[in-house]
């Protein structure tokens, strides 16, 4: 009996393997002409010469660009109401003319009006969104629904003379255009080495922690999870870290990239630790690879990240390698 069942359980082993590393949809891939709007889903937008480059980059790129209606709208903290915002939002998920959605920043708010979209529309003509930070919470939603979508630089942070965002300019051309993306990035002594093969989920940590218990939370099985933080307290990165682990998140991942932990604020006491032992520490059970300094986050240097899309991820001696497979029809 043994005999004949083991071929049928290699089998199916396989296929189960197969299911948690199959890529998401990915959106098509921008073409010289198409439309990308710029709308702000959170916090409030003020800089409109930062927009306006945005959209000169746009145009030098060969690509159309349409304006969200409340873009500029001021309400308080906001851009809009939450109605205005969704409203924005919305309409660019329901034009087939627009074939992308570049939200102009982050800050707070996307949150307040998830649950109120509606992605029928979307799931049958998917797309690229394309932000980080808090736009987080949209790239947790959509790829639970098993697309892709880009994790870039965003028109508040473009900055068309800084030599330093050179490449993150270069990389989210290539990532619009469908160009193959693949970094190899200098190695840290606190990396973790190996390799291992998956979807590449995840964006800023506070978001991700935010999103715990709720139908945004992501699956991390057989996922590689990539985290950026900016502006929190060691403590509070621990906090983070910690949730995550009990909230089960390390349990059946494959790997962790670390981006970009920016401007940490101090500990009214010496916490002790590092945010790099801080990460450790919390996966210390579990023997996947980590690798960190990935350039990606609330830094110059943004590089563009398909989440959702399957990488492999070699964290060796000397270097780190992230190479996005490319999907096959």
């Amino acid at each position: 009996m043994k005999s004949i069942l083991y071929p049928f359980l290699i089998v199916l082993l396989v296929f189960c393997n197969n299911l948690f590393t199959q890529n998401l949809i990915a959106p098509p891939n921008l073409q010289k002409g198409d439309t990308v709007v710029i709308l702000a889903p959170a916090g409030i937008m003020k800089d409109t010469t930062a927009v306006q480059q945005a959209v000169e980059l746009l145009h030098d790129w060969g690509l159309n660009t349409k304006l969200g209606k409340h873009v500029f709208t001021q309400n308080f903290h906001f851009a809009g109401t939450d109605e205005e915002r969704l409203s924005d939002f919305q309409n660019a998920l329901d034009d087939d003319d627009i074939k992308a959605i570049w939200c102009a920043r982050g800050g707070y708010g996307t949150v307040r009006i998830i649950d109120d979209i509606d992605f029928t529309k979307f799931k049958e003509n998917p797309k690229w969104v394309i932000g980080f930070s808090d736009v987080t919470v949209l790239h947790n939603e959509i790829n639970n629904l098993g697309i892709q979508t880009m994790h870039a630089i965003m028109p508040i942070t473009y900055k068309p003379k800084n030599k330093e965002q050179k490449k993150a300019r270069k990389s989210f051309k290539r990532a619009l255009f469908g160009k193959k993306l693949k970094y190899k990035i200098s190695t840290s002594d606190y990396n973790r080495e190996g390799e291992v093969q998956g979807q590449v989920v995840g964006g800023n940590l506070s978001i991700v922690y935010s999103m715990l218990g709720s139908k945004t939370q992501m699956d991390m099985n057989g996922k590689i999870l990539f985290l950026e933080e900016v502006g929190e307290a060691l403590y509070h990165i621990d906090r983070m870290m910690i949730s995550l682990k009990r909230a089960g998140y390390f349990e059946n991942c494959k790997g962790l990239i670390i981006g970009a932990f920016s401007s940490i604020k101090p500990n009214t006491t010496d916490f002790g630790m590092t945010y790099e032992e801080i990460i450790l520490d919390a996966v210390k059970e579990y023997d996947f690879p980590v690798s960190f300094d990935f350039p990606a986050g609330h830094v110059r240097d943004n590089r563009t990240l398909l989440l959702g899309k399957e990488i492999i991820l070699k964290v060796k001696e000397k270097k780190s390698i992230v190479k996005f497979i490319k999907s096959h029809p």
